[in-house]
């Protein structure tokens, strides 16, 4: 309580956090039940109490506690390996988007969860739509060429993971294999290091750049999924 001062000014705010409690059991329980009653009777409120109330709060609060279970256990890590959080894009279609999971951990003051444009982040458009009505303001965004850092930096770091082991790669897959991964890591080593020093240099990167380095980081990474994929014991 002691980091919310200027909500603690808020009468609003304080008057639903005193009741906040009640207000949830009268409206998620007994007014479901109040309306089955209107509806059919004893036998309404009865059904309406166990669907619309019980399961309906059973389903919610699953789905909630399941980015703290399954979203550290499913999914992908392209931005960050340091702690199990996980993106999945399964878990977000149940959440309105909290699913990206992996994204927050890493960026956790960013109003966004799925941040690229295929992202299924309904609660982000609802934010993004608010602010364009005038209704929030100063929303926070993490810049794009920070987002492709992190991104590049996590590759990197699974690619040189496999290059410790260029025997293993070479047996089972074959010196091509490891030569395009020696190739390709060379790339995005290069590509991470100019973002790096435009960035500490305060150098504009224009759009186009960024595209193109985000589209060869993404299929870097999915070679190295597949390259995890095809050799289990060193991914």
């Amino acid at each position: 309580m002691d980091n919310v001062n200027d909500l603690k000014r808020d009468p609003l705010v304080m008057w639903q956090h005193r009741w906040c409690i009640p207000m949830a059991f009268i409206v998620g329980f007994g007014l479901p039940a109040l309306l089955g009653y209107w509806w059919n009777g004893s036998a309404g409120a009865l059904g309406a109490f166990l669907l619309a109330g019980v399961l309906r709060v059973f389903a919610v609060q699953h789905s909630t506690f399941f980015i703290n279970s399954v979203c550290h256990t499913v999914g992908n890590q392209p931005y960050s390996s340091r702690c199990s959080a996980r993106d999945s894009a399964i878990m977000a279609l149940f959440t309105f988007g909290e699913g990206y999971h992996n994204y927050h951990h890493e960026f956790q003051h960013d109003y966004r969860n799925g941040v690229k444009k295929s992202n299924f982040d309904p609660t982000k458009w609802t934010i993004w739509t608010l602010e364009k009505l005038g209704l929030v303001s100063d929303l926070r965004r993490v810049p794009d060429e920070k987002i492709l850092l992190a991104e590049m930096n996590e590759a990197r770091r699974r690619a040189e993971l496999k290059l410790q082991q260029p025997e293993t790669i070479s047996i089972v897959l074959g010196k091509q294999m490891h030569e395009a991964l020696e190739q390709l890591s060379s790339r995005l080593a290069t590509n991470y290091e100019t973002l790096e020093k435009a960035m500490a240099e305060q150098v504009k990167v224009s759009r186009h750049h960024l595209d193109d380095w985000r589209k060869e980081t993404r299929e870097f990474a999915d070679f190295l999924t597949d390259l995890e994929r095809r050799l289990p014991a060193i991914a």
